[in-house]
């Protein structure tokens, strides 16, 4: 069965970005796939610095977030736009990630997966521009990023008081995304 990990790159509490991965995860389990969704507040690790590395070695953290990486097959990742970029706690993790350990392939975690992208904010743009540099940098650590991606623009305006996604369309693009997302890892791993 393939295997897809779910996360956003926010800890907020109401991310609009945890909510829109949620319904990409629902439509990757409705295409078969098995779907492991987690909150990067769970997986807290010090800002990447080599020396501390050398010294203490990987975070117990970043080990366990690299680990649940390698164990699937792709990614549905959601992030904010900060300043027409991902936040720092996203890219954090990305990097700690790409850090290969004793007996492991260079970038182990990344290569050979697929990752379907989102973002979400209450603005016009629906965070669009942080899809560009996203998609890049995973296409440079080895992930195969599938040409739909999805910028959800005004999100604030599509859920209910629970913070859930209400908006049929919306729903519907998100779960294409999942669905897709996938489909092309089942794929690849044949």
């Amino acid at each position: 069965m393939t295997k897809i990990l779910a996360f956003a790159g926010s800890t907020r509490k109401g991310s609009y970005n945890h909510a829109i991965v949620n319904v990409a995860a629902q439509g990757a389990r409705e295409a078969g796939a098995e779907v492991t969704i987690i909150d990067l507040a769970d997986y807290q690790m010090p800002l990447f610095n080599e020396d501390e590395e050398a010294e203490f070695g990987m975070p117990e953290k970043a080990q366990a977030f690299k680990e649940l990486l390698i164990s699937h097959d792709g990614f549905l990742i959601a992030s904010p736009e900060y300043n027409s970029s991902y936040p720092a706690l996203l890219k954090n993790a990305i990097d700690w990630a790409s850090r290969m350990s004793e007996g492991e392939k260079p970038l182990e975690a990344y290569r050979g997966k697929v990752a379907g992208i989102m973002a979400a904010s209450a603005g016009g743009l629906g965070g669009m521009r942080v899809l560009v540099v996203l998609r890049m940098l995973l296409e440079n650590v080895g992930t195969m990023v599938i040409p739909n991606q999805k910028a959800i623009a005004k999100v604030n305006t599509l859920m209910n008081d629970s913070g859930e996604i209400t908006d049929e369309k919306t729903i519907k693009q998100l779960k294409n995304l999942g669905k897709e997302t996938a489909e092309t890892a089942a794929k690849l791993k044949q």
